[in-house]
């Protein structure tokens, strides 16, 4: 695979629906000069979701202690073990995922992946750099939706690494879905000489 095909999978969360935030988020992408390759409106089933996340005991474990310090700070009750409140945010987030529409999409080109995520910024949108989405355009944060028993609204999900996204893409996308064409401002980001600028 050459380094411009390189694919990276991004949803656009029911906050980022309902916030109409579409068109900002597209459009930030797009003016990087990564191609769409596909689009799907929809609402995402339970077991969709589940696959999605596929998060391990590990991740549960470190998640959970999080909530559970973040109840103890506020002199909240902590009455479940951090694996328990690791496995609750999954379920969380399915909640959430399920309570409205998405778009899910697939952009293509150069380092997509780490590219979309610099854009995107910090899962956290209260620790997120100014300039980013989640950092310009939400203000949730972990201790406020710890607090709240919910998942953190952050309006837009990225993959994190060229092999999650090719597992990602999966769930969401058969491969006759994704659409193979050329982007005429290709030649300008990626042929070598330039060749054919000057007449």
């Amino acid at each position: 695979m050459q380094l411009q095909d390189q694919r990276s999978l991004v949803l656009i969360k029911p906050d980022g629906i309902q916030r109409s935030l579409i068109g900002e988020i597209v459009g930030r992408i797009e003016r990087t000069g990564l191609k769409f390759v596909a689009f799907k409106f929809l609402v995402p089933s339970r077991e969709q979701l589940i696959t999605h996340y596929n998060k391990d005991d590990a991740w549960c474990l470190a998640k959970g202690a999080r909530i559970a310090e973040d109840l103890k700070a506020h002199g909240l009750p902590v009455t479940k073990e951090p694996l328990e409140y690791g496995r609750d945010i999954i379920e969380l987030i399915v909640k959430f995922m399920t309570s409205g529409p998405v778009l899910a999409f697939v952009v293509q080109g150069n380092e997509s992946v780490a590219v979309v995520k610099k854009l995107v910024g910090a899962t956290e949108p209260a620790t997120s750099d100014v300039g980013t989405i989640r950092g310009d355009y939400t203000i949730d944060s972990y201790n406020h939706s710890s607090i709240q028993n919910r998942a953190v609204r952050n309006l837009i999900h990225c993959s994190e690494s060229p092999e999650e996204a090719e597992r990602e893409l999966a769930v969401w996308f058969t491969p006759e879905e994704v659409i193979k064409y050329r982007l005429v401002q290709e030649q300008i980001l990626y042929d070598v000489n330039l060749d054919g600028i000057l007449e």
